[in-house]
């Protein structure tokens, strides 16, 4: 059976973002992507939570994370997310694209995405 596939889209958060000095005075907005896979054959054959990783628990993290954060680089951002996503031991492939809404005059964001993926070790 193939992975399960959490999905968590356009999470819209507030944080500092940037070494310009205006972007270290004030909260910017960014949208995250985040993809998880994982083996979900048992949960969806059990019906069992304790088969299946938490959602909730993974965006509260991100939340925490992002919000009481302060980043001069997205790289760093993403980077950090990408760490929680990750985090349980059952993550084969985690995926982290987090948007920054008007960092440029002509475009509507600018985004930079990481992924990771477990050894088949």
């Amino acid at each position: 059976m193939n992975d399960a596939v959490i999905k968590i889209t356009n999470l819209r958060l507030r944080t500092y973002i940037g070494f310009n000095p205006e972007e270290q005075e004030k909260k910017q907005d960014v949208v995250i992507n985040v993809e998880i896979h994982y083996p979900g054959h048992k949960a969806s054959q059990e019906d069992n939570v304790d088969d299946a990783l938490n959602y909730k628990v993974i965006t509260k993290a991100i939340i925490d994370y992002v919000e009481n954060g302060r980043f001069l680089l997205l790289e760093k951002l993403v980077a950090g997310v990408l760490d929680i996503a990750r985090d349980h031991h059952w993550v084969r492939y985690a995926q982290v694209t987090i948007d920054k809404p008007h960092a440029l005059r002509f475009a509507d964001s600018v985004s930079l995405s990481l992924s990771y993926t477990a050894n088949e070790s």
